[in-house]
């Protein structure tokens, strides 16, 4: 495979006309699951383009082009100059770290599917903000209800990540397009299943990737989950309860605990409990690993696609099927690209 061509430019957040292309000297980008993802670009600190009128934090956003197709895009949060070894550090957030930033000022309340429920959200953020395009947000049949009063001051994202995590939750990310080549990009809200890869990868340890590590996490594994919401003015707060009692065969009693202090329905705290039967269900298995350079597009492993990963070493025994909940993308001066991916194990991500 060629080596890639990289460059990355910077925007206007809100209208997402180019500005500049700026002079990168290395480039390092990371794509969460459910998460913001982050980008950090290094550039000389006397070019033309290090311009603080008009590439400062917030006011400025990032695209990453890889081969002329954008990669990753986000906002600038902060930047650090290095006066002695006179470069720019960009330190910037994906377009999800925007929605930390809005809230419900007015107070919500609201019912109807998942996805009409995200398309309300984002579209009234849309008064001078990042202009997320919120069309190819699909229904899915489930119904929910929220209910924020004004002194609440519900923030967006947190509203989002809340009910993709509940039972019969979805995974989302933000995709950044051309919306008009060359001169002007758009952000995308993507909402998914995870799995939904055109075809599943295979990665062998020492065939095609390097396993560097694997974690082994118990932490979330439950017994009994316990979620508590608001008082509905009785003085006793609401609950939702479900048990897992396949695994009390196997360890002992092991009860979790979270609270969800403006939930205010029965139905929702008991689907936030099944999610975290879900996920407590069996030992999480963390791997990390390299891919080999030169055999793989690093697009082709989206945060949410699945696949199978091998790995044969003493205590590790890995043949099983995984998600990609992240993907990190090193380039130096020279285009080199490392692709690092963190997983974890398809089960978790069953969605009821």
């Amino acid at each position: 495979m060629a080596a890639a061509s990289y460059e990355v430019v910077h925007a206007d957040p809100r209208t997402g006309r180019v500005r500049a292309v700026l002079p990168a000297a290395s480039i390092s980008y990371t794509d969460t699951l459910n998460a913001d993802g982050a980008a950090t670009v290094v550039m000389p600190l006397y070019a033309p383009e290090a311009d603080p009128v008009t590439l400062s934090p917030i006011s400025s956003a990032l695209v990453i082009l890889r081969n002329g197709e954008p990669v990753w895009g986000g906002l600038v949060w902060t930047l650090s100059a290095d006066l002695s070894a006179q470069t720019l550090t960009l330190n910037a957030s994906g377009w999800h770290s925007y929605y930390k930033c809005r809230a419900f000022t007015t107070g919500y309340n609201g019912k109807g599917d998942q996805g009409t429920l995200l398309r309300a959200w984002i579209d009234a953020c849309a008064e001078n903000g990042i202009g997320t395009d919120t069309s190819y947000i699909t229904t899915s049949g489930r119904i929910r209800s929220r209910t924020w009063t004004r002194s609440e001051f519900k923030v967006v994202a947190e509203a989002i990540q809340e009910l993709a995590e509940e039972d019969g939750g979805f995974n989302f990310r933000y995709a950044t397009y051309w919306a008009e080549p060359g001169k002007r990009f758009g952000n995308r809200f993507l909402k998914y299943t995870s799995g939904e890869n055109p075809l599943p990868f295979s990665l062998v340890h020492g065939t095609n990737c390097n396993v560097t590590k694997v974690d082994y996490d118990g932490s979330q594994l439950a017994t009994d989950a316990y979620t508590v919401g608001a008082d509905p003015g009785n003085g006793d707060n609401l609950v939702g309860i479900v048990a897992n009692d396949d695994l009390r065969e196997d360890m002992p009693t092991k009860r979790v605990v979270v609270s969800f202090n403006d939930v205010k329905e029965t139905q929702t705290l008991t689907d936030k409990a099944s999610a975290l039967i879900t996920i407590g269900r069996a030992p999480v298995a963390i791997p990390s690993l390299t891919l080999y350079p030169g055999l793989y597009d690093p697009t082709s492993f989206v945060p949410g696609y699945a696949g199978v990963v091998e790995a044969d070493a003493g205590y590790v025994a890995l043949y099983a099927d995984f998600v990609v909940t992240e993907r990190k993308v090193d380039v130096n001066a020279n285009g080199v690209e490392v692709t690092t991916l963190s997983l974890a194990n398809r089960e978790v991500f069953s969605f009821g």
